[in-house]
């Protein structure tokens, strides 16, 4: 069940029996790993994607390996948020920003599809997008700035993104909308360090969760790094159970996985050690915890999450209920998925 609740990036375009992420998955059960195409600790464009036949093999190896159905995901939401790149002779799509401007929620949908096609060609099942981040700031350097948001209107986000959804599901591919509760307000990178948005964050930057929610159209929700006082005056919203349990789950009704953005990103990695950090999200209600193991690396971060896991259990700070409650919506999670 730990394993189960860990996502984890790992080096290398192919594996072996012997490769530490095929160890994670075949004798810890890991729940899902994670793709990127430039490596960010080495500070080169080699990591897992080369071409779209090496990557197909790659994510079949893996996926071969895992007794419990395995997450596969990849960051590929168009324009400059694409790992899958048109250089490693893959499909481009335009940018949410760009998609919005059109005001044609049919160019989300085909978005979608063309996304959902080559994601399951490439043999990947889970897409981290759309973004659904209000653009309230279009100078927020991690997502106005860069074109991840479909609109400053909610409404329109809620629109545009249920559209892109339909076109992932068209092709077997789940999503998982993100940044809860809302990113598109920041002044600051929470890649970086500490991103605050007490002073910025709006309540309509909820719609369009409370939309997609109501609509039976959300897969998977994963958390933002970023503080807001007036929502948690002492944990950024992936380690607080005021934002998970209490905003996301009982006022907006969302029962399904929870993911933590990258646990590595400085806006939590600066600010908490590696067991703190487990801890908190854990018990603020994240159901998979994301490593990314990619600002920093570690081939046995997996192994030492699961340590983590197991010790929290045995001294009681987690509950084993907890555990089960998180591994429920994993297993529900994955079942439906297309083999």
């Amino acid at each position: 069940m730990a394993g189960q609740m860990l996502m984890i990036g790992f080096r290398g375009y192919d594996v072996n029996a012997n490769s530490p992420i095929m160890l994670d998955i075949r004798e810890r059960h890991l729940g899902g790993v994670i793709l990127f195409d430039y490596d960010v600790a080495l500070h080169k464009p080699e990591r897992n994607i080369k071409n779209p036949q090496q990557v197909a093999r790659l994510t079949q190896t893996l996926r071969d390996a895992a007794e419990v159905p395995l997450l596969v995901a990849v960051d590929q939401e168009g324009g400059r948020v694409q790992r899958l790149k048109a250089r490693y002779g893959f499909a481009q799509t335009p940018s949410a920003q760009a998609i919005g401007a059109t005001g044609d929620t049919r160019q989300a949908l085909l978005a979608g599809e063309k996304i959902g096609a080559m994601l399951r060609g490439a043999g990947f099942n889970l897409d981290f997008a759309p973004v659904v981040d209000v653009n309230e700031n279009p100078a927020s350097p991690a997502i106005g700035a860069i074109g991840r948001s479909f609109s400053y209107r909610p409404d329109r986000v809620a629109a545009f993104a249920g559209e892109f959804i339909n076109g992932l599901h068209a092709h077997g591919v789940l999503s998982c909308i993100k940044h809860f509760p809302g990113h598109g307000s920041a002044g600051s990178d929470s890649h970086l360090g500490v991103t605050d948005v007490t002073d910025t964050w709006k309540p309509e930057e909820l719609t369009p969760y409370r939309t997609l929610i109501a609509q039976n159209r959300v897969d998977m929700i994963m958390t933002a790094h970023i503080f807001n006082a007036k929502l948690d005056p002492d944990h950024p919203a992936t380690l607080s159970p005021r934002v998970i349990n209490g905003l996301l789950r009982k006022q907006l009704g969302w029962q399904g996985v929870v993911v933590t953005d990258d646990l590595n990103m400085k806006a939590i990695s600066t600010q908490y050690g590696f067991r703190e950090t487990i801890r908190l999200a854990i018990a603020a209600g994240a159901d998979m915890l994301l490593f990314g193991n990619n600002l920093s690396y570690d081939p046995r971060i997996a192994v030492r999450a699961m340590a983590v896991i197991r010790s929290l259990v045995e001294e009681g700070a987690v509950s084993m209920e907890r555990i089960r409650e998180s591994y429920g919506r994993i297993i529900k999670l994955k079942k439906n998925l297309i083999k």
